[in-house]
C-alpha cells in the first residue's frame, strides 16, 4: 500500500511514524518491516532513524496477522549500555527471555521491543544469547540484522566473555578448573540436560574460587560455550551443585527461591567500532542475602 506522509509528521523518525499507522500498529512490527527492506520512501529504503520532512510517499506491504502478533510491552528494564547498534540489559530473575509454551506475553523480548531490539529470528528479535528464567544478569541485544549477525559471529568465535557468580554446595578440589564435557537433552528426561545424552554438543566451563565459606563456595564461572543449562549441569557433574537449583542442585538451600546464578560481567569488542565494551551488574538482593547467610553458617 502507499501512504503520503502528512506535513505535520515533519521531523518524526521513520520507524515511529510507521508504527503509528493502523495497518502496522506497533514499533516492533515497524522494526521488522524496515529490517526486511519492505518499506520504501519515495522509492528507496531508508534507515529506521531517518527524520521525515513531510510529503514523502511511503510504500510498504501491510504485515500479516502472524507477523504482527509480537507486541511491545512497557517494562521497567535496567539498560546498562546502549548505542545505535546494540544494548546490554540487566535481566531480573523470573523473567522469561522470549515467548514460548506457557509464556506468550510478558517476556523480555516484548519489553525490549520498546528499546528498538531487532535482528535475527522474528520470534525473538535482537536476542543473541539467553539466560534461564531464574538466572539474573547481563545480556547483549542487537538493534538490527547486521548487528545481530556480527554479535553472533563474536559468540561463534568465543570473543564475548560471560562471567557468572555461582554459589555451590561443597568445596572444589582446586582453586581453579576447566570442565570439558559434552552435554545435550537427557536420554530419559526431556526437561533436563545432562552428559547422558544421544546428541552431545561440545561444552566448556571455567571456574575460579572467589570465596571459601563454611559449607559453600562462591565461584566466578566463565562460559567458553553456551549450551542450555551448561553451568548448572557441569557443576553438578563435579559434585558442586548450585545452591537453590531445583533441577540439578539443592532446592531451597539457604532459603533460596531460585538458583544462585548471576551473569555479573559481560565483555566484548564492539562489533562495529572494535572498542571494548565491559559492563558489570551487582549481585541482586536475594542472592546477596543468601551469601550472607552462607558466610555465617557454622
Amino acid at each position: 500500500m502507499k501512504q503520503r506522509v502528512p506535513d505535520e509528521a515533519a521531523g518524526e523518525r521513520l520507524d515511529r511514524f510507521l508504527a503509528s499507522l493502523p495497518e502496522v500498529g506497533s514499533r516492533g512490527v515497524a522494526q521488522r518491516l524496515l529490517e526486511s527492506g519492505k518499506v520504501l520512501v519515495d522509492g528507496r529504503p531508508l534507515d529506521k532513524s531517518r527524520r521525515l520532512t513531510g510529503g514523502e510517499e511511503l510504500e510498504f506491504e501491510p504485515p500479516t496477522k502472524e507477523s504482527a502478533e509480537l507486541e511491545p510491552e512497557q517494562m521497567d528494564l535496567r539498560i546498562v549500555y546502549e548505542d545505535e547498534y546494540l544494548l546490554v540489559v540487566d535481566k531480573p530473575a523470573g523473567l522469561v527471555v522470549h515467548p514460548g509454551s506457557g509464556h506468550a506475553t510478558g517476556t523480555l523480548v516484548q519489553g525490549l521491543l520498546e528499546h528498538d531490539a531487532a535482528g535475527g529470528d522474528a520470534a525473538r528479535p535482537g536476542i543473541v544469547h539467553r539466560l534461564d528464567r531464574d538466572t539474573s544478569g547481563l545480556m547483549v541485544v542487537a538493534r538490527s540484522n547486521e548487528a545481530h549477525a556480527r554479535l553472533q559471529a563474536l559468540v561463534r568465535n568465543r570473543a564475548i566473555e560471560r562471567h557468572y557468580a555461582a554459589l555451590v554446595v561443597g568445596k572444589p578440589r582446586s582453586r581453579a578448573g576447566r570442565i570439558e564435557a559434552p552435554i545435550g537433552r537427557d536420554r530419559r528426561d526431556p526437561l533436563r540436560h545432562s552428559l547422558d545424552t544421544d546428541k552431545p554438543r561440545e561444552a566448556i566451563t571455567h571456574f575460579e574460587v572467589r570465596e571459601l565459606l563454611p559449607r559453600h563456595t562462591l565461584l566466578d564461572v566463565r562460559l567458553e560455550t553456551g549450551r542450555t543449562h551448561q553451568i548448572r549441569v557441569h557443576l553438578a557433574a563435579v559434585d558442586l551443585p548450585v545452591a537453590g537449583d531445583t533441577v540439578y542442585g539443592r532446592p531451597r538451600e539457604l532459603d533460596l527461591e531460585r538458583q544462585f546464578l548471576h551473569a555479573g560481567r559481560l565483555a566484548f569488542p564492539h562489533p562495529f567500532t572494535a572498542e571494548r565494551v565491559d559492563v558489570e551488574s551487582p549481585l541482586p538482593a536475594d542472592l546477596g542475602a543468601a551469601l550472607e547467610r552462607a558466610r555465617h553458617q557454622s
